[in-house]
């Protein structure tokens, strides 16, 4: 318990918490393998409960989280709140309801009134307190080798869809599996994005003498762009982002998913005098830079450190990027914008500028909830420029 409060205590939030501890424990070699296990678990505990006892003493809330994220008994437990270890397996309302509601739901994400419609407060809220799956996108024709593998390996999985399957957080695949060639670690709801790029296949139909241009603007390490050549087949890809390093990555991945022809170039898209020479395309996928608040139970130091100030901010930056992107859609093209958001100043808010400001045809809106499923919370748009 030490441990945790001294590094608890030169922690700021500003890198992810998991490079912070890795750097901590690489200058403080006294901690083994177990040790460093179970000192992250505790810190991890203690940023799920989110906004809630923020004031308190941190030995006091790191075991409120321990006891409410844990469903096994635990060895600090036993000594310290033998009655709440002896309770483990309770449901987290009955665990909460044992606390006499110290904690409640509100106070771990006091940010409900900001919500996108349509996502449950309380059910989001607690979803703070679990780890989410780790999920796997098996690409097309792949399907029946990975599964063998995977059996031959003896790891369980859940089979959500025919192409998406389920693990625990903590499975170990690289050695089993061939990342990005015949699977893409990809959230489930990342994955979903396929169930809108479908829509867009017709326009590749109108436009078959030409290949489909697609410009995934934000793309980051391109797992868009992965998914969107898996759906809409031989395209004419470009792919940019505001970091260089993370393009290094990006090429590595296509490379291993096989993905040979494309263009890719480092760009601001903030940058008022941004400018793309002779550049149309049939789709722009935009996956904005957000709050990321929908993924918060993957990296719950990012709850505990956010202030609201911030969604106004990035709605703010995702405002300037659609302004500099839409104009290179070609007439009768299609914009797709995307966000690991559960707020709707940075989604549904944003959407309705760009169809007031720019006239596109909204074909389709949703939050892709996964709070239920152990899975990220997304938001996607399509909408379509008129001929």
């Amino acid at each position: 318990m030490n441990s945790v409060k001294a590094i608890l205590s030169v922690y700021n939030g500003e890198e992810p918490f998991a490079s912070f501890s890795k750097k901590y424990f690489a200058q403080h070699k006294k901690f083994g393998s177990k040790d460093r296990k179970q000192i992250s678990h505790l810190c991890y505990s203690y940023f799920r409960l989110g906004k809630a006892g923020k004031d308190s003493p941190k030995d006091e809330k790191v075991l409120i989280g321990l006891f409410l994220c844990s469903s096994q008994t635990n060895e600090l437990l036993n000594e310290l709140k033998p009655e709440w270890n002896s309770s483990i397996e309770l449901s987290i309302e009955k665990k909460l309801s044992l606390l006499n509601r110290v904690i409640l739901a509100n106070d771990i994400f006091p940010f409900t009134s900001e919500l996108s419609e349509g996502i449950e407060p309380e059910q989001f809220s607690l979803s703070h307190l679990q780890q989410p799956r780790l999920f796997l996108r098996i690409r097309p024709g792949k399907e029946i080798s990975v599964k063998q593998k995977l059996q031959k390996a003896g790891i369980a999985f859940d089979q959500i869809t025919n192409s998406c399957i389920a693990f625990t957080n903590s499975t170990k695949i690289e050695e089993i599996i061939e990342l990005n060639s015949e699977a893409v670690v990809q959230d489930y709801n990342s994955q979903r994005v396929a169930e809108l790029l479908h829509i867009t296949r017709h326009c590749e139909e109108r436009s078959k003498n030409l290949k489909f241009s697609v410009w995934d603007c934000c793309a980051a390490s391109g797992g868009k762009s992965i998914i969107a050549t898996d759906v809409l087949g031989d395209i004419d890809l470009t792919a940019s982002d505001i970091r260089e390093s993370i393009l290094v990555n990006l090429k590595n991945r296509f490379k291993a998913a096989g993905i040979k022809k494309y263009n890719s170039f480092v760009a601001d898209l903030a940058t008022p005098g941004f400018r793309l020479k002779n550049a149309n395309f049939d789709l722009i996928i935009c996956d904005a830079p957000c709050t990321g608040s929908g993924t918060w139970s993957r990296t719950p130091e990012q709850l505990y450190y956010f202030e609201k100030n911030k969604i106004d901010y990035y709605a703010s930056l995702q405002k300037k990027i659609v302004s500099v992107a839409i104009p290179y859609i070609k007439p009768g093209g299609y914009f797709l914008y995307i966000t690991c958001s559960v707020f709707k100043t940075e989604n549904e808010e944003v959407v309705e500028s760009i169809r007031k400001d720019y006239g596109l045809q909204l074909l389709r809106m949703e939050v892709l909830k996964g709070y239920d499923m152990k899975a990220d919370t997304m938001f996607a748009a399509l909408l379509q420029k008129p001929l």
